[in-house]
């Protein structure tokens, strides 16, 4: 059993963290500063081939693994990048799963290779307000009337929605109280963000503010029928599709970000001196920070056995969760302990890891938190009764 990455793995991971180092500090600082999408990142990373590393070979994508994505991603946000960079990229590497399971050979063709481009920027619109992680309750509408749909409804917490130009939508088109299963009666569209249709309004936020989240409001918004994933009302089974590869990335995502924080904080505590000596000398200092180390490299394990587990085609629900609740818990605290040691110095802009911290609670609330996370567990491993 080895959990070296190969000759080629590493090589990727080199080629990731070699095209990140063109957008330093100040890029990121700028973005978070002025909020701004990191455009020039996006299409560099498109320039590079990167966007389609998940995607088949046959619509212009690279044909890799999940478990080659994680190291991707992971790369991206432990050059500094974080969740400014990550998120910018992150609907490109996973989000157009479902397409390739379930969509025809038209829509692959049609579909994927302008997102993979960079052509295409795609936001995924499924939680509403009122409705959170309860996916089966959505009200959001899309009433067929011929050979197209008819959006109306709204969503929340919709990432790139002031960039996008493509959306992937989940939207009820069978009544909650006509379906025989609560999972029915949803439907899967991917398709063009018509704006004449659409009114967004930015969310102000805590971090992350490079990339946009956002309220999203439908008001008569067709879609084609060409554009609908999969049979009508199995759409909750399509996304499902792609669960776990999102919880296998932000995993790696979180590492990274810890990652990120650690190598900040080890390299302050090298330098700083105080009462003549480093203060990285103090077991006070030291002792914090091996066991941040500790605690990534142990959830970093759970992710590639996660990704391996996917990519061999092998269930992997309880390694995913569980990957993405170690890898959150682990960056969180390495990001807090990071502004500790810095001390006053750690809570200036200027010595990022502020940012760090702000951004590494993404992965502790999104895409599903913790305690959800727990209850799935505890449910399905477990065998404790359900809960909720």
């Amino acid at each position: 059993m080895d959990f070296s990455l190969t000759t080629d793995q590493q090589q990727l991971r080199e080629a990731i963290l070699q095209l990140c180092a063109d957008f330093g500090d100040d890029y990121w600082l700028r973005k978070d500063r002025e909020g701004d999408f990191p455009h020039e990142f996006h299409a560099a990373v498109a320039k590079g081939g990167w966007l389609g590393i998940a995607m088949p070979e046959a619509f212009g994508g690279a044909g890799l693994g999940i478990t080659e994505a994680a190291i991707m991603m992971q790369a991206v946000a432990e050059s500094g990048a974080a969740m400014s960079g990550a998120s910018a990229i992150h609907m490109n590497i996973f989000g157009l799963n479902p397409v390739v399971v379930f969509g025809t050979d038209e829509q692959k063709k049609r579909m994927l290779p302008p997102l993979i481009s960079g052509e295409d920027k795609a936001c995924f619109a499924v939680t509403e307000p009122n409705v959170g992680l309860n996916t089966t309750q959505i009200k959001t509408r899309a009433d067929k009337q011929g050979d197209r749909y008819v959006v109306s409804g709204e969503k929340i917490w919709i990432s790139t929605a002031q960039v996008a130009n493509k959306i992937l939508l989940l939207a009820r088109t069978t009544p909650l109280d006509q379906v025989k299963r609560k999972t029915d009666g949803l439907t899967l569209f991917y398709t063009d963000f018509d704006r004449s249709h659409v009114e967004v309004r930015e969310i102000d936020k805590m971090g992350r503010h490079a990339v946009d989240s956002n309220m999203v409001f439908f008001d008569k918004m067709e879609i084609p029928e060409a554009d609908r994933i999969g049979p009508e009302g199995d759409g909750f089974r399509s996304i499902l599709h792609g669960m776990n590869p999102e919880r296998i990335l932000i995993a790696a995502e979180a590492i990274g970000i810890g990652r990120a924080a650690l190598r900040r904080a080890s390299r302050y505590a090298r330098e700083r001196v105080v009462f003549g000596r480093p203060i990285g000398q103090n077991q006070g200092i030291q002792h914090p920070l091996a066991k941040c180390w500790a605690e990534l490299e142990a959830a970093n394990l759970m992710v590639f056995k996660a990704a391996s587990l996917y990519d061999r085609g092998e269930e992997c629900g309880a390694e995913a969760n569980a990957a993405k609740y170690l890898a959150a818990e682990a960056a969180f605290e390495t990001c807090e302990q990071a502004i500790l040691t810095h001390g006053g110095m750690g809570y200036s802009k200027e010595f990022v890891v502020e940012r760090y911290l702000r951004e590494s609670l993404i992965p502790r609330i999104a895409p599903i938190s913790p305690h959800m996370i727990l209850n799935f567990i505890a449910e399905r491993v477990l065998g404790l009764p359900k809960s909720y």
